[in-house]
């Protein structure tokens, strides 16, 4: 599981701004024990659903191994 801190952040984020988390602690932290070279889908589909909760986008970024979360802007 996610720190509480992470579950803070997420909700304080203010839109248009990311929060960046590196491939080891998205595997240690939403599937564990899965393997992480590369990050497996589990935890992609786990750290996808969990910035759902907080009304955030998620999306992986293999070329700089790490994963970003963000508050989407609503439509005007």
């Amino acid at each position: 599981m996610p720190p509480e801190e992470l579950d803070s952040t997420l909700t304080a984020l203010p839109l248009r701004v990311g929060t960046y988390v590196p491939d080891d602690l998205l595997e240690d932290w939403f599937a564990p024990g899965t393997g992480m070279n590369p990050v497996s889908a589990e935890a992609l589909k786990a750290a996808e659903a969990y910035g759902r909760r907080f009304e955030c986008e998620f999306k992986y970024y293999p070329e700089r191994q790490e994963g970003v979360f963000w508050k989407w802007v609503p439509a005007l």
